[in-house]
């Protein structure tokens, strides 16, 4: 049992050095240490933005079909015939 012990010892600390000394653990003791970007991106903000509202109209598009799909279920369920061109909901 000490062998096994031993052996996790030494292959962990190992690996703890090993990743320590790497750019993988630098940036992590950096972010413990609290060091942050001083000021935000202004060209980040901007995309992050834009992104923003490219998903908020995605999302409208989405309720939008989502209503028409609906609707032309109803119309099936009721037996109507379906609205051909030109035909709009009154």
């Amino acid at each position: 049992m000490e062998g096994v012990l031993a052996i996790i010892f030494i292959f962990g600390g190992g690996t703890l050095f090993l990743l320590s000394v790497s750019p993988v653990g630098k940036a992590f003791a950096e972010r413990l240490r609290g060091r942050t970007q001083s000021e935000a991106d202004p060209e980040l903000l901007a995309e992050v933005d834009a992104l923003r509202r490219e998903v908020s109209e995605l999302s409208e598009r989405v309720d939008f079909t989502e209503r028409l799909m609906l609707q032309a279920d109803d119309r099936d369920r009721s037996g109507k015939p379906p609205l051909g061109p030109g035909e709009g909901a009154r």
